[in-house]
């Protein structure tokens, strides 16, 4: 088993690929390293992931078709599990393009290198922010998820489209994830909770939206991790023989 893992550098990419390399399973790493956050974080990761020998890593951007095509053609990777993403739901007011780039014209890529070098099984990152303006919970794949209220939400909806699609025409087994605001060791220092510890220690009040009328669902990274394993050799089965491109 080779697992190619995008966006390695990143929070749930680091813990994961850690996680396969305790597992002995060899793992091909790609990450833009952009400068969303800072750079520094995602290199001391990878140090980490750097002790491990079944350990590869290619700075690659997913919007650059011909890096990603040639990596797939030189490791054959049995499994993909795309976690690079452009994250944050705020930035993408500001920067819309690069949710373009990567989550969609990215995530194209991925489709169409798994489409050209068979995998056994895509798992991608979806998000809770698909469920957008629901007021039903607790939350249901079943649930409608056609009022996202960001860009960044549009595009995940968008990615599960895209696979779903893909799985149809080409027979790629593939599986969204619905993540909710992942948290641990080595996490986002753009994620609340980190700036929420800042302001506490340097003495200055918390930065509350809304009014403090929210609530909001976090989840362990140790949690995810073990789903995300769990899944990987459980591919979805196809429900039809139908073959839509007849």
């Amino acid at each position: 088993m080779t697992i190619l893992v995008t966006g390695a550098a990143g929070f749930i990419g680091f813990h994961l690929s850690q996680y396969l390399l305790v597992q002995q399973i060899d793992v091909i790493g790609i990450d833009n390293l952009n400068d969303y956050y800072e750079p520094g974080l995602k290199k001391s990761r990878l140090d980490q992931l750097g002790l491990y020998p079944n350990f590869v890593f290619h700075q690659a951007d997913l919007k650059n078709k011909a890096e990603i095509d040639a990596i797939f053609e030189r490791y054959q990777p049995t499994h993909v599990i795309n976690l690079a993403a452009q994250a944050g739901v705020r930035y993408s007011i500001e920067n819309p393009d690069a949710y373009v780039d990567s989550n969609l014209i990215g995530f194209m890529n991925i489709l169409e290198a798994c489409r050209h070098y068979p995998v056994n099984h895509l798992l991608y990152a979806s998000s809770s922010s698909v469920y957008g303006g629901n007021t039903v919970v607790p939350f249901s794949t079943n649930a409608p998820v056609d009022h996202p209220v960001s860009l960044y939400a549009a595009t995940k909806k968008a990615n599960e489209l895209m696979a779903h699609s893909y799985s149809h025409l080409y027979g790629i087994p593939t599986t969204g994830l619905r993540f909710f605001t992942v948290y641990g060791p080595w996490g986002r220092p753009d994620m609340a909770y980190f700036s929420f510890t800042r302001d506490i220690l340097a003495g200055n009040p918390i930065k509350v939206f809304n009014h403090g009328k929210m609530e909001r669902d976090f989840t362990y990274i140790d949690d995810i991790v073990e789903g995300i394993y769990r899944l990987v050799d459980k591919p979805p089965v196809a429900i039809s023989d139908w073959d839509y491109r007849q």
